[in-house]
């Protein structure tokens, strides 16, 4: 493989790859997370998806397959994948410091912008209030280092600076972060701790759905009851990997699918609920600035306590 610098007076694109037979057969987009590792794989997906890369002169797909002599080249990031700031949406800061910032995601919000969802998203709170987290790149998630689904809410950590956002990710590898959730999940769970270890893949039915399956990714959670319920059992989930859904699939797996969890359950739930029941509600990690442990709490939503202050008048302990 030789990577080509161009002239400074050319038109850009600046850089183009000449593929070698060690990278033959290897996907687009996991050839380009491979060469140039300032961004993820998935989101050479959505540059590749927008254009913003050739093969051979011609649009690509990521899958596409490489051949020994293909040439790709990167453009210049469309202007419409800048993150736009927009200080008028929700933006609850729980911690900050010289390297990170912790956030209250509330419900209902998308932790990146992508192609067809570019605002309205916490990115999009988080450059307002804190510009220098603006990528000149257009990288569309500076500083996450982990995320939320759309509807769960709670602590969420950012990294302010290339280092912090190594220093994070590494923690998170090294499994030193502790993240703790709340979930009100189906049926009366009679032990009072469980620890779940199933391998967790993307579904081989359902592309948008993950699944325990013998091939996947180690992931391991911890359960511990909290209350129980005539037919819910509110659970702390402490995760000890970081996969896709985890506690959604592995809560399903064990049969006590998510509260309100449409994808893995059945979508029932308690009166009022409106979305699954579940809250990144404890954090803790080192700070890459002080290199001192950050413990963080997050109270229930008024949402979810009102569906939980129900469900104990209703049902009792």
């Amino acid at each position: 493989m030789a990577k080509v610098q161009r002239p400074a007076s050319a038109p850009r694109p600046e850089t183009s790859y000449v593929v070698s037979p060690f990278d033959a057969a290897r996907r687009l987009d996991a050839f380009l997370s491979k060469h140039e590792r300032e961004r993820s794989r998935s989101e050479w997906q959505r540059l590749i998806a927008l254009g913003a890369v050739r093969l051979n002169g011609h649009p690509a797909k990521p899958a596409t397959r490489l051949q020994p002599g293909d040439r790709v080249e990167i453009l210049p990031i469309p202007a419409h994948l800048e993150v736009r700031p927009e200080a008028d949406l929700p933006l609850e800061i729980v911690y900050e410091d010289p390297a990170m910032i912790v956030v209250n995601k509330p419900a209902g919000m998308v932790v990146h912008p992508a192609p067809g969802n570019e605002s309205g998203t916490l990115v999009n709170a988080l450059v307002a209030r804190f510009p220098e987290l603006q990528d000149p790149t257009g990288e569309l998630r500076p500083g996450i280092v982990h995320r939320l689904d759309k509807d769960t809410s709670g602590l969420l950590v950012v990294g302010r600076t290339a280092q912090a956002v190594a220093a994070l990710q590494a923690q998170l590898k090294q499994r030193s972060v502790d993240k703790r959730y709340l979930a009100l999940v189906a049926g009366r769970i009679s032990e009072d701790q469980a620890r779940v270890e199933a391998p967790i893949a993307r579904s081989l039915t359902h592309r948008q759905k993950m699944a325990v399956r013998a091939d996947g990714k180690p992931a391991v959670t911890e359960l511990r009851v909290l209350e129980r319920f005539r037919d819910w059992t509110l659970l702390e989930a402490q995760l000890h990997t970081g996969r896709t859904h985890q506690i959604r699939v592995h809560c399903a797996y064990i049969g006590h699918p998510v509260a309100g969890d449409a994808i893995y359950g059945s979508g029932r739930g308690p009166a009022g609920l409106r979305r699954q029941f579940l809250h990144a509600a404890y954090l803790a990690l080192d700070s890459p600035a002080t290199e001192q442990r950050v413990e963080l709490r997050a109270p229930l939503p008024p949402d979810l306590q009102a569906v939980l202050n129900r469900v104990r008048e209703e049902q009792g302990g």
